[in-house]
């Protein structure tokens, strides 16, 4: 319990009206956050040096590796940005990967120094995510894609739910908005239709190659952006449904670097 103050420090502790970094922040409302509308062409580079000139409205980036002055700069070029986090996933690379117990970490993901992380333990993972999101906000991001949200579709070596995912996904979504931050629904394409009111955008990878863009019209039709990347199919395989479905899509190699073909 926070001991009495003497009556000047209250005064001046009003006056002042400090937070934590960790606090939502006050001049932030829901109504200030960034909302997208359907159809923003969009660039997605996670890895190599950031070319910051592909004439298109949004930029999602790596949260970790670019600085509040890159951030910046693509303000001045005209981008909304979106910082990119794991929320679902451990990497062992990232500066605060010491700080996850090893009681919340699973099985591989796939990828590199990348484990599942136990989505039910909210008593570890709320602080955590907190301040990574608390990060995306000082560096001036517009809003957060968190990836690996679809964890209960997966070995993971936990036994997750989809009402444990659903959970973690609102969580997720009221930490980035209770910030002024609009946040995507990563993949996870079975619950669209329980988190549509939760998630701002949708940010999808090879949903032509799956056969499953359909899946993805509840939010063109809620005039939301589908960020949409494919690896393996040619454009024409893919760009005429995507552009009848109204899909930002694009061509990536699986490195996520500057390189892209738009639909």
């Amino acid at each position: 319990m926070r001991r009495l103050l003497p009556l000047l420090a209250a005064l001046l502790l009003l006056a002042t009206a400090c937070t934590t970094t960790s606090a939502p922040d006050p001049k932030q409302e829901e109504g200030d956050r960034w909302r997208p509308t359907a159809g923003l062409a969009w660039q997605w580079q996670l890895s190599g040096k950031l070319d910051p000139t592909v004439d298109v409205p949004v930029y999602d980036i790596d949260g970790f590796d670019h600085p509040a002055a890159t951030v910046a700069d693509l303000h001045r070029r005209g981008r909304k940005v979106i910082c990119y986090l794991s929320t679902g996933a451990w990497e062992d690379f990232r500066p605060d990967a010491d700080r996850f117990p090893k009681s919340v970490l699973g099985r591989s993901n796939g990828w590199a120094g990348e484990r599942w992380l136990d989505i039910r333990r909210t008593d570890v993972l709320e602080p955590l995510m907190t301040e990574r999101i608390d990060m995306c906000r000082a560096k001036g991001f517009d809003a957060v894609e968190p990836d690996n949200m679809d964890g209960y579709r997966n070995r993971t070596g936990f036994p997750l739910t989809a009402a444990d995912q659903l959970a973690y996904n609102r969580l997720i979504a009221r930490l980035a908005h209770e910030r002024g931050l609009a946040v995507g629904l990563k993949n996870d394409l079975d619950q669209i239709p329980q988190l549509l009111a939760d998630f701002d955008f949708a940010v999808n990878e090879q949903c032509a190659e799956y056969d499953e863009c359909h899946r993805l019209s509840p939010f063109i039709a809620a005039d939301k952006p589908v960020f949409h990347a494919e690896y393996e199919l040619p454009l024409a395989d893919f760009c005429p449904e995507s552009r009848e479905l109204g899909l930002s899509s694009l061509r990536k190699r699986y490195e996520l670097d500057a390189w892209r073909r738009a639909c």
